[in-house]
């Protein structure tokens, strides 16, 4: 069974200008994030990323816009030694489909438990809305909710050590 840190992107790993992250040219990784995940991985946790992203379905950005950040991001965790295990997403808005895997829909968080033989007990969800948080703990998995855009180094997370 493996630890997971499971997170948000937007206002979580990357700036969250309040709108959509819809370029590549836009995205910009918090500062303390790298810094954390290296640390959590020293420390036995795969990173996991759980995103909504309505912005596609939406057409305010394109799925290869989408896979262009994400491609980035994944470049930039391993370069640092991190963890990375995999990126689920949710391409789908309300306002044009209905779908079971938007947040707070659990289905990508169970996704990947089954997929990599995450422990739940050992394993934490970090997010900045509600509905993070929910998803988490409709699998079984704590979750923390930080503000949005927060420096993740000030976060104190009794389970993990010092």
């Amino acid at each position: 069974m493996r630890k997971v840190a499971f997170l948000d992107r937007d206002g979580v790993i990357n700036h969250d200008p309040g709108d959509y992250t819809c370029s590549l040219q836009e995205f910009t990784i918090l500062p303390g994030v790298i810094e954390t995940l290296k640390k959590w991985t020293s420390e036995g946790y795969g990173i996991v990323v759980i995103t909504n992203q309505g912005g596609i379905a939406k057409g305010r950005y394109s799925l290869e816009d989408f896979l262009e950040i994400d491609r980035y991001m994944r470049s930039a965790f391993i370069d640092a030694g991190i963890d990375y295990i995999e990126t689920y997403f949710c391409p789908h808005h309300e306002v044009s489909s209905r779908c079971l895997c938007r947040k707070p829909g659990s289905a990508m968080i169970e996704k990947a438990v089954a997929r990599h033989a995450v422990d739940i007990e050992a394993s934490f969800m970090v997010g900045d809305k509600m509905r993070d948080l929910q998803a988490a703990a409709a699998v079984g998995i704590r979750g923390l909710k930080i503000d949005v855009n927060q420096d993740l180094r000030s976060l104190r997370l009794p389970f993990l050590k010092a």
